[in-house]
């Protein structure tokens, strides 16, 4: 006689349709795997931004900032004074307007240093020159008794006489690793990058306000280039990669080492020595 079927418990019952659905859903999920393409992740678009490196450490600026941090430092050079004034400068322009050249301020202060006219410190459009605005606050500087020893705020403070004098103290930290920079003291540290390439070339107009600014020709830069400030060769190629956006510079060449604006972010690459600039010389392209 057949046997009688055997009963199926209600455990069994669920243990198989998890079973299947289990199956089903693994079976899903390889299709989905299988079937669907990996996103393409793009580069992100390069920013517009001067990088500038000293003692290991990396930070940046735009372009504004940048150039009129090359010019300050450059005026320094005309004057040969110590790489501890631009130290006291920098500390001074990144409390009074973060480096950038402003037509406003507290009462009638303009400028890179917010100087007034009313304090005889000059016309508003003289002070809104960064080539005139360094001259006028080294010049106080240099009255200053043995201000290359002071506390940086301090010395700060007295060509100044803020309201807070103890706020410049905050920014000597990066005003050193700008110093260092952008005198050209750790050779070429001070880079752009330019996405949207560079203006309208005026190479001459370059030159002439590289001039006016070190004080000497970036074609015959003195042998040895070395000033208290810094060194000076390395400092004047350096302005003018930080305004080659201003006046349309495609390329920056100093000794053995060239920058080119479409380089992006390799910045300053060696080059063969039958293209070096001639000795003494700062090549603008």
């Amino acid at each position: 006689m057949p046997g009688k079927p055997r009963k199926v418990s209600a455990f069994f019952k669920i243990l198989v349709v998890l079973t299947l659905i289990c199956g089903a859903l693994l079976a899903g999920g390889y299709y989905v795997l299988t079937s669907v393409q990996p996103l393409e992740v793009s580069e992100p678009d390069p920013v517009e931004a001067c990088t500038f490196t000293a003692d290991g450490d990396t930070d940046s600026l735009d372009p504004a900032q940048a150039g009129n941090a090359a010019t300050i430092g450059g005026v320094a050079f005309a004057r040969d004074l110590p790489r501890e004034a631009v130290v006291i400068a920098y500390a001074t322009v990144w409390q009074e307007s973060k480096f950038y050249n402003i037509e406003y301020g507290d009462r009638d202060s303009v400028g890179l240093f917010q100087q007034r006219p009313s304090q005889e410190w000059g016309e508003p459009d003289e002070l809104t020159d960064p080539v005139y605005a360094s001259e006028a606050f080294y010049a106080k500087l240099i009255e200053i008794t043995d201000y290359n020893d002071m506390p940086v705020y301090e010395a700060a403070q007295a060509v100044q006489r803020s309201a807070d004098g103890f706020a410049y103290d905050q920014h000597e930290p990066v005003s050193r690793q700008m110093a260092e920079a952008f005198t050209g003291a750790s050779g070429p540290t001070v880079s752009c990058v330019l996405p949207d390439g560079v203006g309208e070339s005026d190479l001459e107009g370059a030159r002439a306000e590289m001039a006016r600014i070190f004080g000497a020709d970036p074609g015959a830069v003195p042998p040895g280039g070395s000033y208290a400030t810094g060194d000076l060769g390395w400092a004047m190629a350096q302005w003018a990669v930080a305004n080659a956006k201003e006046y349309g510079i495609g390329s920056v060449t100093h000794q053995d080492q060239r920058w080119r604006a479409a380089a992006g972010q390799k910045g300053w690459t060696t080059i063969p020595e039958a293209d070096a600039a001639p000795r003494g010389e700062v090549v603008l392209n």
